[in-house]
């Protein structure tokens, strides 16, 4: 057989029963034209050994070694995938077994707030109750006072915490519907322009008009409030409070600053933990009592609305919440 360089090839299949000559000459022609001395042409392996007077293809049929291997890489990535399977079984029923205790004791302690705070409820009304009757009959005292200043906190607490664990039932416990976002937050805002006069703190409001939510109208009219009430509280005499509201995208964002002091970037990641206070000196009068419940409360609000809330401040001098709900479809878009 000639090649196109004019090389003629000498094929000798005697001993092969696999192909015919002319396949052989077919591979060899093949080799020749690549100019490699070792390779793979289709399932042959070969080699090329050249002297002086002659080039010798040598071809070594490697089927069943190339079967054998695609068998062995079948069965290898089979077994590895029953392995995973099974791993992945005997994973979610073990995790389950394991989480399943701390779930159970999870809900117990929300039911246990729940019920508790129900419970307590009737007796500090009764205290109080009691001390305004005490207090009518032997007049104004100051331990009288501070029993029903105390039972007040008390009170208010209670009632924070049988929120907080209503909130954390997600939208089962709440009546979503569509409503002005705008609208609520506009009213609820109006309640504490004449607080910040009387406080001497300047109360900026910016707020796009015709935006719209789906979710529990009074959860997030209290997830405002809140947040208005934690800027009064911490903005010191003559700072700055600004609200803004607008529509980013498919969220309405509400973000709410006010100007602070000593306010640490370590401790923004706290500020939405149960019962963190923080340094009292950012409150405005250095004697603000709370209970670092609310920002929590303002959190399971949030998330019960599929939203997300943070904490930053640029410049340790102010403070920043923001937060992003989905907003309804059929709001304004900017």
């Amino acid at each position: 057989m000639n090649t196109e360089d004019g090389t003629v090839l000498s094929v000798d299949t005697g001993k092969i029963a696999a192909i015919d000559a002319d396949a052989a000459e077919a591979y060899a022609a093949q080799v020749w034209q690549t100019r490699r001395l070792r390779g793979f042409s289709d399932a042959y392996r070969y080699g090329v050994l050249e002297n002086d007077r002659e080039t010798l293809m040598v071809f070594l049929d490697c089927r069943q070694n190339i079967s054998t291997f695609q068998s062995f890489l079948v069965t290898g990535c089979l077994i590895c995938l029953i392995g995973l399977t099974a791993v992945l079984v005997l994973l979610i029923f073990f995790s389950g077994r394991v989480v399943a205790p701390v779930a159970e004791s999870y809900a117990r302690q929300k039911r246990f707030i729940t019920d508790a705070g129900h419970e307590i409820k009737t007796p500090i009304t009764i205290i109080d109750a009691d001390a305004e009757v005490l207090c009518t009959e032997i007049g104004e005292n100051e331990w009288v006072r501070d029993i029903q200043a105390q039972t007040r906190r008390l009170a208010a607490l209670t009632q924070d915490l049988i929120y907080l664990s209503r909130m954390e039932e997600g939208p089962k416990a709440m009546t979503m519907i569509d409503f002005p976002f705008s609208d609520l937050v506009t009213e609820t805002l109006q309640s504490f322009q004449s607080l910040a006069t009387t406080q001497k703190k300047q109360l900026q409001i910016h707020i796009q008009p015709m935006i719209s939510v789906r979710g529990d109208e009074k959860a997030l009219g209290q997830l405002v409030t809140i947040l208005m009430d934690n800027a009064l509280k911490y903005c010191p005499e003559g700072g700055d409070i600004s609200i803004l509201l607008q529509r980013i995208g498919k969220n309405a964002q509400l973000i709410v600053t006010n100007t602070a002091l000593n306010i640490s970037r370590d401790q923004l990641p706290h500020l939405f933990e149960r019962f963190y206070k923080g340094d009292q000196s950012r409150s405005s009068d250095g004697k603000t009592k709370g209970y670092g419940i609310g920002l929590s409360i303002a959190q399971a609000v949030t998330t019960a609305h599929k939203g997300r809330i943070w904490a930053s401040s640029s410049d340790g001098q102010s403070l920043t919440i923001t937060v992003q709900i989905p907003a309804d479809s059929g709001s304004l878009s900017v």
